[in-house]
Formats: C-alpha cells, structure tokens, sequence
C-alpha cells in the first residue's frame, strides 16, 4: 500500500543490513531498534507508541528465544512482525450483528475522511454477503452530501432513506430515528447512518453524533479516520472516543502517497480495533483489515491470503474447469485469451495485486512503471479481429493484421507481439495441460519434466534397467563383447568364466562359433 511504502522501505532496508550478520551482539541489536525507531518516527507513528515498541523489540531481541535460534536476524524479523502486530490491534475483528433485525451501523469521523464513499462500499460489500442495507442521510450539513450519498447509493444498488434535501435544512437526529423505523418496515437488515463532519472537532459536531447514537443505539460506531492525516489523528480519534465512544475503526485512503503511520497509532492508542481498510476510490476498493496481513505487507513479506481471496471471488470455477478442458484438447484461442484478461481485470488493479507478492517493495520501480492499460491495448486488438481470426490465428495475413492494426488503433508490430506471445502462452499450457516439460524461451526445458518427485536420476535408472536386459546389437562379437563389460559391472559377480552376472545368460555355441569365425579372420 502506497500509505505505507516510505515505511516498508525503511524496515526492509534496516533487515537487510541485519541478515549480513551470522550472530547478534548487544550493539547490533541497539542499532536495529534504533533504526526501527527513526522509521516508525518519520512515518507519523505517535511518540508512545513507538517507545512502547521499541521498548518490547529490544527487550525480545535480547532474550533466550534470539540467543538459541539457529539465524538470529531471521528471529529478530519475526519479532517485530509479531510486535508489528500487536500495535494493529492484535486480531481481526469482524462487524456485530444484531441478534434481532435490524443492525444499526452509525458512521462518524470529520468532514473529508471518506464517510460517505465508505457507506457505499460498506453496502455493495454486504449485498454481496446476502443482506439489503439501508443508507440513511444523516448529514444534513455539508452541501450536497444528500445528493453525494443518494449517487453512491444508485451506484452500489443499494436503498436509501432521505426525506431531507440537505444543506442545512432538517433534523439529523429525527431522520436517523425515522430511518430506523422505515427499515423495519421494509425489511432491510442493516442500516447504515452517514452522519454529519466537521473540518475540526467541536461540540455541535459531538453533540449532534452523541444525540443521533442515543436515538438509534447503533450496534456498531465506526470511526472513519484519513490515513493521510497527520499526527493529529491521535487527538481526532481520543475526542471521538470521548465524545461518541465508537466500537471500531476504518481508515480510508490507504491508497494515498502520505506516510500514513498515524493511523496505525489509532488502534494502539484507543483500543479500540481497525475493521476495514479502504484502499481506493471505487465502490470495490474496500477489504476486511486484517492485522497479521497488513504488518507483512509492511514488511515487504507478502499478503498471499488475500490475493487467493480475490482471486477465488474473481474466477468463476465453471469457466475455470472448461478452459482446463479446452488446454487439454489443445483448443485455447484468443477468444479464451480475452476471457482470461477479463477475468483478471474483474479482481482490480494488477499493480495493487503484484505488490502483495512477496519481495515487491524491491521492485517498486518496476511496478511504477507497469502500464495497466497494456491490458486494455490487447483486449482492444483482439476484439478488432473477426471470429475466425480468434479461433484460428494462423490465418492472419498480411492485409488483415494491418486492418485489425487499423480498428484498433495499434500498429502492426504490435499485433504481430500479440500473436506471438499468444503461440508462445499457448504452446507452453499445451504442454503443462499433456503433463510435459514447459520450454522457457531463454531457459530451455524444466528440470524434472514438470511432474511431482520427477527428476534427472529417474532418467538415468530407465536408461540402466534398459541396459541390463542385456545388449541388442546384431553383431555377436559386439553382442558378446558389450554383455561381457556389462556383467563386469554387476554389484553381485558369480565368478562365471565369461565374466557375466548371475542374472545374465551365457553367449549362445551359435554366437560362440560366429565369435571364432570373425577371430579367426583377425
């Protein structure tokens, strides 16, 4: 996540520095933490936190479980990890919902955090897990923000309850009340509460949210903090706390280019946990937050868990199993090229999804300069290309790669990359799908023919049971000679005359008389 990059830099380069080291000494140590701890400062991270950090690092760092460990520096990453943990709140926490119907969700934060963006996304989420919320427009201050949260509603298929026009005008409280009623009444399950901010805190602001929480008893309170917002998303978030007391809450725009590291004091500081982390501006940019996952991406170590979690919400397995098929009957065309590419953009951005490789944050510069539209560049040449072009590429003339060039805007040489690397990705599936070794261009055949416990041995034992059936020359001199050196080799000699094993036949009198013959000749 870009929010946090400045700091992920930071502590992979101070590891980096640590795993040189084969043992630990009390100064190396002193000097890991001292480093951690002018990372976790220039990211904003408040300043108790960072001494209670550290503090619990080095006094870990030092114990027996370093002492005894076969690596050290690899333990002393663990250790920050778990502690890395800890101040992100420790486990994940999942919404409450209410036992009876329906679940109040009131959301509260000041004016430009993200609270109506997240209300859409908090609803398409939900409706993707079987319930119907309910958006009700309890901000009634900032002009337009009816009309915002009625946009976001349309466009995340979601109702809405707003009697009110806005801009001053109407009771938040009432409408937060009525709203409540109206979903009972229509059988909405969740409501969720868009409230009024404030660009500071200030009492009408705690007064009009405390007001609208005692009205509806909300079963959850999410504060809504901007990760980009600076060391005083402590103070934000304990006169919140005062004066609302909220049970949870989501930072938004993880997406941004601040360092962010305030935001993750705020769990730390009110104890109260992170429940979702928005990354985006659409209404899809939004996941569970999950502190085990967000301290490895900081740590440059990877979030595989969600990037599988995205992809099995992305991939249907119907269309999977049938493009299995069509890999093992050799029948994969641009067509189910374009599908694949159009089920790849359905789990967002493939930048967002490389970085939670593993090892990404040493590639940041290639991942900056990574063009998601190339994406769109193919899907554009395929589609310019008729049927029969799709599912038969090897009629592509001249004429016509310059035609489909034409239609869609790209030139010939890049139609001719396409085709090529189509045959390439095609030809290598071919033979991973017949359970073959894949040619990498430039690296040559896979080493252990691309099948479990295969390997170069297995290749030499056939090779050997092959000669032990003994030699297959048509000459009998050769024939004799060969089965001679053959028995010569045997683990387990019978002192047979021939110097053959015991498992190998004597030379036929045919052989033999053949044999003095050509002897004889010599």
């Amino acid at each position: 996540m870009a929010t946090f990059g400045t700091l992920s830099d930071r502590l992979t380069e101070t590891f980096r520095n640590l795993r040189t080291k084969g043992k630990l000494t009390p100064a190396d140590v002193d000097g890991t933490v001292r480093e951690i701890r002018r990372a976790l400062l220039d990211a904003d991270v408040a300043l108790p936190v960072v001494k209670e950090f550290t503090a619990k690092v080095r006094e870990r760092a030092l114990g027996d479980e370093v002492n005894r460990a076969l690596n050290p520096a690899q333990q002393v990453v663990q250790i920050v990890n778990e502690e890395l943990v800890g101040i992100l709140g420790g486990q994940q926490r999942r919404l409450q919902f209410a036992k009876t119907p329906p679940t109040v969700i009131m959301l509260a934060g000041l004016q430009g955090s993200g609270k109506t963006t997240f209300a859409g996304k908090l609803a398409k989420m939900l409706e993707k897990d079987g319930h119907t919320p309910l958006l009700v427009a309890c901000d009634l201050q900032r002009p337009n923000a009816v009309n915002q949260l009625q946009v976001v509603a349309e466009r995340a298929g979601a109702a809405i309850y707003a009697p009110e026009p806005g801009n001053g005008v109407g009771n938040p409280v009432k409408v937060a009340k009525d709203g409540v009623e109206y979903a009972k009444q229509k059988q909405h399950d969740i409501v969720i509460i868009d409230t009024a901010g404030r660009l500071g805190v200030d009492a009408d602001l705690m007064k009009q949210a405390a007001d609208i929480r005692k009205a509806t008893d909300p079963d959850e309170v999410l504060f809504v903090i901007d990760a980009m917002i600076g060391q005083d998303a402590v103070n934000t978030a304990k006169a919140f706390q005062e004066g609302v007391d909220f049970t949870g809450v989501v930072l938004s725009k993880l997406d941004g280019d601040a360092r962010g590291g305030a935001a993750l004091s705020v769990a730390s500081v009110t104890g109260r946990p992170i429940i979702f982390a928005s990354t985006g501006e659409g209404l899809d940019d939004v996941e569970p937050f999950h502190p085990d996952r967000m301290a490895s991406r900081i740590l440059d170590l990877g979030d595989i868990l969600t990037l599988i979690e995205q992809a099995q919400s992305a991939f249907d397995e119907a269309e999977a199993a049938k493009m299995a098929e069509k890999l093992a009957t050799e029948q994969f065309t641009l067509e189910d090229f374009l599908e694949q590419m159009q089920q790849l953009k359905k789990m967002g951005s493939m930048k967002k999804m490389l970085g939670m490789l593993p090892g990404m944050g040493q590639m940041k510069q290639q991942l900056d300069d990574f063009d998601e539209r190339e994406i769109d560049r193919t899907e554009a040449i395929i589609r310019s290309m008729t049927p029969g072009e799709r599912r038969n590429p090897k009629i592509l003339n001249g004429s016509r790669r310059l035609r489909i060039a034409r239609g869609s805007g790209m030139t010939v040489t890049d139609v001719n990359q396409l085709v090529q690397r189509f045959e390439q990705a095609a030809k290598m599936m071919k033979t991973v799908a017949r359970g073959g070794v894949p040619n990498i261009p430039g690296m040559g055949p896979v080493p252990g023919g691309g099948r479990p416990g295969a390997s170069a041995k297995r290749g030499k034992q056939s090779k050997a049971q092959k000669a032990r059936q003994g030699s297959r020359s048509g000459n009998p001199a050769k024939r004799a000679a060969e089965n001679a050196g053959l028995g010569g080799q045997s683990a387990t000699p019978t002192g047979s005359g021939f110097g053959l094993g015991g498992g190998q036949q004597a030379p036929s009198e045919a052989d033999l008389a053949e044999l003095q013959k050509l002897l004889g000749k010599n």
